[in-house]
Order: C-alpha cells, then structure tokens, then sequence
C-alpha cells in the first residue's frame, strides 16, 4: 500500500528535484535514487504519518549527498556553460518558462527549496521547516525574499544577471543585481536574492 502511494507521488517528487538541479535528467535519476533508499529504508517510515514530507526529506538530502560526492568527480563539458542556441524558441510559453527558471536560478538553494516546497509542492511552513531542518521562521523568511526577489525579476523591474542559468556556481559568487526602490530614483539599492 505505501509503494502506491510512493508511485502517485512521483511526478511530484520530480518537479520537485528538478528545482533542485535544474536538469530533467539528473532529476530523473535524483527521484530515482531516492526511491529507492526509501524503499530500502521503508521500515523507519511509520504509518499513519506524512508520506510526502518523509520522500520529500529523502530527496532533499539525496540531492546534497549527491552534490558533496560531485566535488571529487571529474566532468566532461557542461551542457549549462554553453551559450544560448542563436534561434530563440518560437514559443511565448517557452520564452516565459525560459525566464522563470533564470529567475529561479539567481535564489540562494535555501530560497529556492523554502519556496519550491511551500509554493508549488504545497507544504505547510511547518512541514517545509521539517524537511530542510530549520525553523518555521526561517522558512517564512526565505519564501518571502524569494517571491519578493522573483516580483521583481520578472516584472523587469530588476534585471537579471549574466550567466544565472547556472547551477554549479556557488551561491557566494553570484552577485544580486541593483534594483532601485519604489519612490526615490535616485538612490540604487541592492536586493539581496542571494541571502540564506
């Protein structure tokens, strides 16, 4: 009964790694490998308690594990550092969601996850705080500075930066870009996208 409903919660757990590595392949195999550590591990699940937020948790920490095990690997080309094809999509659709994910992209992790669980996979700040294993507060927090951060990116009211498509750049390199405040055009000020 519990691997059904692991089954029905797949395309779920998919949108949701892909969030965190921005590539469907590699969410495939994150979701995946997840999977199957829950299977694995199905014994210290307890009944009767949320299913999502405990596959959610394992995809989480999978992901990080995998990105500590990336470190000591060699890479070939990655397809994210090569530039854009010349021909745009055809697409309004395409273009927009092209747009979003760059937005997404210049989030610190921490915003970006805060936001992908309580926004999209639609967890309560409690449970979200549960499976990123911080406080509530903390989870409000980075929600609110990533929708903040995104209202401005894509209403153009704030630019976005060269190369944030990216997801093997460190948070700590990339660089928020300015935005002026509402009221005084005279006085650029930084939003901090970036921030934990």
């Amino acid at each position: 009964m519990v691997t059904d409903d692991m089954v029905a919660l797949v395309p779920q757990l998919h949108m949701f790694a892909r969030s965190l590595c921005r590539d469907g392949v590699r969410a495939d195999d994150l979701v995946q490998e997840a999977l199957m550590r829950a299977i694995d591990n199905i014994e210290r699940f307890q009944p009767g308690t949320n299913l999502k937020a405990w596959l959610f948790t394992i995809v989480r920490n999978e992901h990080y594990s995998q990105l500590r095990r990336r470190k000591f690997e060699a890479h070939g080309v990655d397809a994210d550092t090569l530039p854009e094809p010349s021909v745009p999509p055809d697409h309004d659709g395409k273009l927009e969601l092209h747009d979003l994910n760059r937005a997404l992209a210049i989030l610190s992790p921490g915003q970006r996850t805060a936001l992908i669980l309580v926004s999209v996979s639609g967890f309560s700040y409690e449970e979200a705080a549960a499976i990123c294993g911080c406080a509530v507060g903390t989870i409000k927090s980075r929600v609110a500075r990533a929708r903040e951060c995104l209202l401005e990116v894509l209403e153009g009211r704030q630019p976005l930066p060269a190369g944030s498509d990216g997801d093997d750049e460190p948070p700590s390199a990339r660089r928020a870009p300015a935005r002026l405040p509402r009221g005084n055009v005279h006085a650029p000020t930084t939003l901090s996208c970036n921030a934990p």
